[in-house]
């Protein structure tokens, strides 16, 4: 990767634009510690450390922003929430669908709707949030609310577009790299408070942390054997003669990643969620009877909390597969170009035998990444001390996996310099 990042340096261009992404993480950086009038840091900070399953979303995503109590602390999870809805919506609406098949210009247009959705969801976010913290408003009021959630909101928007402007000029995807560098800046604190509750308040023996430490290690070689891992589809392209010329007769293959859907299934999973918890903040957290115990559900504590968490990973892993890969798709065009998996028929035959594939390599990345995901919540219910790890294994996946996806984003870029430089 070092290598990778070195050779990188060294073009003029790809310099550039590593530049531009380390100067829009510093501004993402600097915005982090950007005070929002009116707020109260340190009651912020009592109530992330109150175990708030959406508090502590947002503190880990946002690089500690919500608990600082600064423009960024809603981080960007309503573009988040808004982009699933759009996706589900592609699926179910023929207008949208047809839009996504119409190359640029459809996707400009949902990407327009994308951001408007994602306005009125961060204002609706920030609406609950001012109400979920009204004990850390300073002054509570009809000018606090207005400039508290404009704040927010305005601080959401900004962070969409710092995105945006990362993906098209700088290296890597903008929203994922906002989500890591806001996990980087996070993850010292969340192990300084482990390595705390070992050496001063005693409450975690040594042999746990030594332990803790081991399973993180093996998580991340676990990540990226899992990200690398790839089944090959062979395909053999027939001989055919193009005037006194032959052509054809390759062996070529299909790579079928196992974990073609990345990190993006997790995020999914963890944004929608913090839906039941954004409501809590509007109606008030009830405490007893029947909706106290449905509330308890949706707490990272709970056993239900983790087994829905696992099924929405499994199901966004599938669904976003499917929106990124089309076998059908494949099979004619390999179909028009001559080619064909050996054994198999051309056309329906072979759409169907890569699904098959597809299937069930997408059922093991599936299974993986909810067991990484869930490891460290099991590790919290079982040891209460080691709830301050209770995001440790999303924030390792989503760091590991968008740091691997961003360096094969600049070898890629690298290949086709390489290419432009041999034709010329």
């Amino acid at each position: 990767m070092f290598k990778t990042l070195r050779n990188a340096w060294s073009i003029p261009d790809l310099r550039k634009k590593m530049l531009y992404t380390l100067l829009m993480i510093f501004v993402f950086r600097l915005g982090s510690f950007i005070p929002v009038p009116g707020l109260n840091p340190d009651a912020l900070a009592a109530l992330v450390a109150e175990g708030n399953s959406l508090f502590g979303m947002l503190n880990a995503f946002s690089g500690n922003s919500f608990s600082n109590a600064t423009i960024f602390a809603m981080g960007i999870t309503p573009y988040i929430n808004s982009s699933i809805i759009l996706q589900l919506l592609t699926v179910a609406i023929p207008a949208l669908e047809r839009l996504s098949k119409e190359g640029e210009e459809g996707r400009k247009v949902i990407a327009k709707w994308t951001r408007i959705v994602t306005i009125i969801l961060a204002f609706i976010q920030a609406t609950g949030l001012y109400f979920g913290i009204e004990g850390a408003v300073k002054d509570p009021g009809v000018m606090s609310y207005i400039t508290i959630v404009s704040t927010f909101t305005a601080g959401t928007a900004f962070l969409m577009w710092l995105g945006e402007q990362i993906t098209q000029k700088g290296v890597g995807n903008g929203i994922s790299i906002i989500i890591f560098s806001g996990i980087v800046a996070s993850l010292p604190t969340m192990f300084g408070s482990l390595w705390m509750a070992v050496t001063e308040f005693q409450t975690v023996s040594w042999w746990v942390f030594a332990i803790v430490v081991a399973i993180f290690l093996a998580m991340i070689a676990f990540v990226v054997f899992i990200t690398d891992a790839e089944r090959r589809i062979p395909v053999q392209y027939a001989k055919r003669m193009v005037g006194r010329k032959m052509y054809g007769g390759q062996s070529t293959h299909i790579p079928l990643k196992v974990a073609m859907a990345g990190v993006i299934p997790i995020i999914f999973a963890m944004s929608i969620l913090s839906f039941p918890t954004t409501i809590m903040q509007f109606t008030g957290t009830p405490t007893s009877g029947f909706w106290g115990k449905f509330w308890s559900f949706f707490q990272p504590t709970s056993w239900v909390y983790i087994v829905i968490y696992f099924l929405l990973i499994v199901f966004f892993t599938y669904f976003y597969t499917a929106i990124q890969f089309n076998p059908i798709e494949v099979a004619n065009n390999m179909k028009k170009n001559g080619g064909f998996v050996p054994g198999i028929r051309p056309g329906k035959p072979t759409s169907d035998f890569i699904s098959r594939i597809l299937s069930k390599i997408t059922l093991s990345g599936a299974f993986f990444l909810g067991f990484v995901a869930i490891l460290p919540l099991v590790m919290g219910i079982i040891d209460p001390a080691l709830s301050t790890v209770q995001l440790g294994g999303s924030s390792l996946l989503i760091m590991v996996g968008v740091a691997l996806e961003t360096v094969k984003q600049i070898e890629s870029q690298m290949l086709m310099r390489h290419y432009k430089g041999f034709l010329d």
